[in-house]
């Protein structure tokens, strides 16, 4: 039997990391002069940040330190999918940013379409929300983890579980 060589095409993210992350923009807002005084708060859900403060102007600040801070913990900002600003109770405004966990089907097929129309030797097949790409030669997934990484798909992805059987 042939030699296969594998790899899976993940999207993950580290709740810790982002935990941390909220715990330091807290911190950061609450001894902030602009910030006096403010309800400016970002709250973790399930799947989701809410950020909320008295106007879009504060808003924007608290997401820019949070995004500082995303960074700085190793979080990329392409995991976080933000809605639109919307008015919140007691005159303040409110956004909610889903945090991407996993590769969704659409991304997902599109990521096996792209790994096809590169003509490798490789087959690229989704299982849930990874796709697994699996060859004969560890040179061709190396190429082909290249092209992934050289062209963007807007989602965040990590390649992982290199396998050789």
């Amino acid at each position: 039997m042939a030699q296969q060589n594998s790899f899976d095409i993940v999207s993950q993210i580290d709740r810790a990391e982002i935990n941390n992350a909220l715990d330091q923009t807290m911190k950061e807002v609450r001894q902030r002069f602009d910030f006096k005084g403010s309800k400016a708060e970002v709250i973790a859900e399930k799947d989701e940040l809410i950020l909320t403060a008295e106007d879009e102007t504060r808003l924007r600040n608290m997401n820019d330190i949070l995004q500082q801070k995303l960074v700085r913990r190793g979080v990329p900002l392409k995991a976080l999918t933000y809605g639109r600003v919307e008015p919140a109770a007691g005159g303040t405004v409110r956004q909610h940013a889903a945090i991407q966990q996993g590769i969704p089907s659409d991304k997902a097929k599109e990521i096996v379409k792209f790994i096809k129309d590169t003509k490798v030797k490789v087959q690229a097949a989704i299982q849930g929300d990874v796709v697994r790409v699996t060859g004969r030669d560890r040179d061709t997934l190396q190429e082909v983890i290249a092209q992934l990484k050289a062209k963007d798909f807007n989602i965040n992805m990590q390649f992982t579980n290199y396998r050789s059987n």
